[in-house]
């Protein structure tokens, strides 16, 4: 269905807030969960707001997120078992003071929940004229590269540069597919792409429920294995367990630099811009196929979306969130 934006976000701001989240704490995760949907990433949207909702089996409690250990440039966050799309902004915009203050900071979190998409933070992180850098690890549901069964997370690593035009960001998990994308995947009875992942019993599946009870293939083979070890270990530092038995005890990593610790700030945003436009006119392989930087896809499909009033939606998806949210399912905009 084409739903408005506006209703879509109504709907959200109403799930959560019958879910027990504090009204400014749901406005924190709608924000995310209809943003992702703005960039075109549905199965981060409206179909991880069911998985965040239908997890939460006790009363949210925002107010157990605090530091338990702190520098000048550095914090750690005891998340307090709390839901990671909270979690996270409170390390982000403690490394942002940190580094604006400082020139630097590096933020650790534990005891937390997966946190989402990535860029969301980091575009934060470039507005107010930062590089940043954040990483985080979760449950082993990810097999390395020449096995079959899961020993990292998913493991998304991401990195972003302000310019004086859009932001260069480079958000990616180190997993062939997501496990967002298996879980939407389950919700709409598709199966996964073959060769994607194994069941509990290490054979190659395209059932989604086998595969949530098994693992999916790591990316980019030995090199993207060895980036997931990364960022495993990077989790581990900030607290994170190493083999967490649910995705409640993520590790989730931000470092945040000024730029104007190495020289003039505006200078390097004007040297940004000025290397992404020589970037994307590289002579494209295709003709067809002009080349883009981190994050175009994303921008271009955030302002198409926005300027439309209305995205793409699946009947099933939004229905179960409005019976979640108790509310009627928003009427579909026409053709």
């Amino acid at each position: 269905m084409r739903i408005p934006i506006d209703a879509a976000d109504r709907l959200v701001m109403a799930a959560f807030r019958r879910a027990g989240y504090p009204a400014d704490a749901a406005r924190t995760i709608a924000d995310q969960i209809v943003g992702c949907e703005l960039r075109g990433v549905g199965f981060a949207g409206l179909s991880r707001a069911l998985s965040l909702i239908e997890r939460t089996t006790e009363p949210p409690r925002p107010e157990r997120i605090r530091i338990v250990r702190e520098t000048p440039v550095s914090a750690l966050i005891d998340g307090g078992d709390q839901n990671g799309y909270l979690v996270a902004p409170f390390a982000v915009r403690t490394g942002i003071d940190k580094a604006r203050a400082h020139g630097l900071a590096a933020i650790g979190a534990n005891n937390t929940w997966y946190s989402g998409m990535y860029a969301h933070y980091l575009e934060m992180a470039t507005r107010a004229g930062l590089v940043a850098m954040a990483a985080g690890s979760s449950a082993p549901r990810v097999a390395p590269h020449g096995a079959s069964e899961g020993r990292f997370g998913t493991n998304p690593i991401a990195f972003a540069f302000p310019s004086d035009d859009q932001p260069i960001i480079f958000d990616a998990g180190t997993s062939v597919m997501m496990i967002a994308e298996l879980v939407l995947a389950d919700r709409l009875g598709k199966p996964l792409p073959a060769g994607m992942a194994f069941d509990a019993g290490g054979a190659l599946t395209e059932d989604p429920v086998a595969a949530l009870a098994g693992a999916v293939r790591v990316w980019g083979g030995h090199k993207g294995s060895g980036i997931a070890l990364v960022v495993q270990l990077l989790g581990m530092m900030v607290g994170g367990g190493a083999l967490p038995a649910d995705y409640r005890d993520c590790g989730f990593f931000f470092l945040a630099v000024d730029p104007s610790l190495f020289g003039d700030a505006a200078d390097f945003r004007s040297r940004v811009s000025a290397y992404a436009a020589a970037v994307r006119s590289a002579r494209p392989e295709r003709p067809d196929q002009p080349v883009r930087m981190p994050f175009d896809r994303s921008a271009a499909a955030r302002a198409r979306i926005e300027a439309a009033g209305w995205f793409e939606a699946d009947d099933a998806i939004v229905a179960r969130l409005a019976a979640l949210a108790g509310e009627p399912v928003p009427a579909p905009l026409g053709l």
